[in-house]
């Protein structure tokens, strides 16, 4: 979309409200527990972000189609009140800093039948369309793979950091974002004030949104024919509150992969800012890998904290065993979970592994130094971290990343 065709829009809460109510149809938003947040991130993209026209545009679009989706949700449930009743059994959550292997770890997983997994399209578009029977395809696939394919088209880079499939499975950080309590917008565009946010605020709300938005899944999955027993699910997002994961999902088994920061910050730093640069041309690239590096050094340490406290919901995965020997990765973490590994499990992952090698898209390429990142520094900052996980020699890299 060429910048002298797109609208002029305004960001301020009532304007975007008044544009979701009127292209939904509907006016009740229900809780307003999303407007604080909501709030502090209008006001951060409108000073903060820099943002080109398209930006500025697509900022707008996106967030008014959800809040659009919060008043079609809220219908839903009006409807179909047995929704809020799903049973949410203890789900398998997959953490890790970004660019550890959780993508390939839980598409691979996703292959058993036995887990619910959230698709791409599915969290960017939780609600169906109001005369959706279940039974025929599923119109938020074509926009959803329109948007996959645009997001290619302005950044063909993207296509080598991370796996964009529509109608695969991806992480729930959008499903968070659905109620504004997401590091998801971070990543699109530079927003301290947002993040300072949300870091000193209490995010309770966004983790029972999800759980809600999980039990609506759940109940269109099972009319879709699907009847599995648990969630697998997956964000690097949750490392930021694994108190609060915890808290509002009892039970749940957390997988935590490994890789050393110093591979793993400067590749996140270069995936968050191509995503940030669809946006805006002013994206400042050393202040915005900073920004990252700080935030996650941060959880990380209070990770730790969380994890002496739940000890027995943790299994540890290192990346460079699942990028040498997954299907032996996965034997161990079924033994680990008690299940299975069925002969049908096991030939679906070997057919995933095949049909989606590494090899076959181009590699990330990137330097720690076109961020500002030294070594040294990244050793500093992850010091608790890799003490406890990784030790003190730098790993190697393996030759492809996933």
């Amino acid at each position: 979309m060429a910048s002298e065709s797109v609208p002029a829009v305004s960001l301020e809460m009532q304007a975007v409200l008044a544009a979701a109510r009127e292209k939904a149809g509907l006016a009740d938003f229900g809780a307003e527990q999303f407007v604080p947040p909501l709030r502090a991130l209008l006001q951060s993209l409108d000073s903060e972000a820099q943002l080109c026209a398209v930006g500025r545009y697509g900022q707008y679009t996106r967030i008014v189609d959800l809040l659009v989706n919060r008043l079609q949700f809220r219908d839903w449930v009006k409807r179909f009140p047995q929704i809020l009743d799903e049973p949410i059994a203890p789900p398998i959550v997959i953490v890790g800093l970004m660019r550890t292997g959780t993508t390939m770890l839980q598409r691979l997983m996703a292959c058993d039948q036995r887990f619910y997994t959230p698709l791409w399209y599915e969290t960017r578009y939780p609600v169906p369309a109001s005369e959706n029977d279940f039974k025929g395809p599923d119109s938020r696939i074509p926009p959803a793979k329109a948007e996959v394919a645009q997001m290619l088209a302005a950044n063909p880079d993207l296509a080598s950091m991370h796996p964009l499939d529509a109608c695969a499975p991806d992480e729930e950080v959008m499903l968070l974002e659905q109620s504004f309590y997401s590091t998801l917008p971070e990543s699109f565009a530079w927003l301290p004030g947002y993040a300072r946010w949300l870091e000193t605020h209490d995010n309770t709300p966004g983790y029972r949104y999800l759980y809600q938005l999980l039990q609506f899944l759940q109940w269109q999955k099972k009319r879709k024919g699907q009847q599995a027993t648990r969630w697998l699910l997956k964000a690097p997002h949750h490392l930021h509150h694994l108190d609060l994961l915890l808290r509002v999902f009892p039970g749940a088994t957390v997988i935590q992969t490994h890789r050393d920061p110093l591979q793993t910050i400067p590749s996140l730093c270069s995936l968050n800012f191509a995503l940030a640069s669809l946006g805006s041309d002013a994206v400042d690239k050393v202040a915005f890998a900073r920004h990252w590096s700080d935030k996650f050094a941060r959880s990380m340490a209070r990770a730790i904290a969380v994890r002496d406290q739940y000890p027995d919901q943790f299994i540890d995965v290192r990346y460079k065993d699942i990028v040498s020997d997954p299907i032996g990765v996965v034997q161990q973490l079924y033994e680990r979970l008690s299940l299975e590994l069925d002969a049908r499990a096991a030939t679906a992952m070997e057919r995933w592994l095949r049909d989606n090698k590494r090899e076959d898209r181009q590699p990330h390429r990137y330097t720690p130094e076109q961020f500002g990142l030294t070594p040294e520094g990244l050793c500093e900052d992850f010091r608790a971290y890799r003490a406890a996980y990784i030790g003190s020699a730098p790993e190697r890299s393996p030759p492809a990343e996933r």
